[in-house]
Parts: structure tokens; C-alpha cells; sequence
């Protein structure tokens, strides 16, 4: 098994791994995406954001949003439903995960609208 790290002072805090690669899959952790920047930006953006952020991480464990297998999406405000469908189906149209999409009642930071999670499988 193989563990992930980004550096986050949250990885060694919370005792996580940003993603885990193990039997030929990768497990990632959820992915935020609040603009580096310092601003907020509407569902869809922070949704983008979080893809790049998942497609770094993908990278590193040896794999491409191509091979992602499931994705879990968790929203804050079911208004942008539409949206995040929509970013959903940009990101991953052709590779047609398997993929849920649940409203939280909030993320543990009140800036954030979107979270990802997702798991893939290693090219052979």
C-alpha cells in the first residue's frame, strides 16, 4: 500500500492520507476548491478547481481522470445542482463514472460549496 501526501498541516493533524493506493486502485481523499487566490467563486469553479486538484493527485499515483472508476460529489446548497451536474458532465462525460451526489448540510469550511471524492483504477 501506498500513501499520498500533499503537505497539509491537516494530513499529520486528522491522521489522513490525501489518497491511498492499494490493489490496484486509487482511494482519494475528498478535494475542495476554494480559489488559491483567497476568493469564494460559485459551485461550478470550486467543482473545477476540485478536479484539477483530483487530477494532480491522480497523477502522482500513476493514474488519469480517464481512470477513475467513481466519484462522490457533496453539496452545500441543492440551487446548484444544476451547476455541479453540469461541471460533472464536462469533467467526466466521456469517462461516465460510477457517481453520487448528496446535499450536506455544510463542509467544514463555510467558503466551501463543493467537495470530491473519488476512486480509480491504475492503468494495467
Amino acid at each position: 500500500m501506498r500513501k499520498i501526501q500533499t503537505g497539509s498541516r491537516y494530513e499529520a493533524l486528522m491522521g489522513y492520507s490525501r489518497a491511498v493506493v492499494a490493489g490496484g486502485q486509487v482511494h482519494v481523499s475528498g478535494c475542495s476548491g476554494l480559489p488559491a487566490e483567497g476568493g469564494i467563486g460559485d459551485a461550478a469553479t470550486q467543482f473545477a478547481l476540485a478536479v484539477e486538484k483530483l487530477g494532480r493527485i491522480l497523477a502522482e499515483a500513476g493514474a488519469t481522470l480517464a481512470d477513475v472508476a467513481r466519484t462522490r460529489v457533496y453539496l452545500t446548497d441543492p440551487a446548484d445542482w444544476d451547476a455541479l451536474v453540469a461541471a460533472h458532465g464536462r469533467a467526466f462525460g466521456a469517462i461516465r463514472p460510477a457517481s453520487t451526489m448528496v446535499q450536506v448540510a455544510r463542509l467544514i469550511d463555510p467558503r466551501m460549496r463543493v467537495e470530491l471524492e473519488a476512486d480509480a483504477v491504475l492503468p494495467s
